[in-house]
Parts: C-alpha cells; structure tokens; sequence
C-alpha cells in the first residue's frame, strides 16, 4: 500500500510540473488517503503483535 501511495505522489509530481493541476490535486489526494490508511494498518498490526506475544 506504501507502494501505491509513493506511485501517485510521483503521478502527482509529474503532471504538477507539466502543469496538469487537476490531475495532480487527484493524485495527491489519493497518496495522502493511501498513507494514512497505510499508517493505520501498520499500528494496528503492532499493537496487535504487542497483545499477542504474552
């Protein structure tokens, strides 16, 4: 998911400086709701492997 989430900062980077701005707008937005669902899965799995080692 981390993955996907730097593929569309790069989609992002490069129609921003082609001067597409709308399909830059979109691209960043779905990278930051990639991360951030990335940020969630990885603390909850931690948390998960912390509860379940005792």
């Amino acid at each position: 998911m981390l993955r996907y989430a730097v593929i569309f900062l790069v989609i992002a980077l490069i129609a921003a400086v082609l001067g597409f701005g709308g399909i830059a707008a979109g691209a960043v937005d779905i990278a930051k709701i990639l991360f951030f669902v990335f940020i969630a899965i990885a603390v909850i799995t931690f948390v998960v492997s912390l509860i379940n080692k005792k």
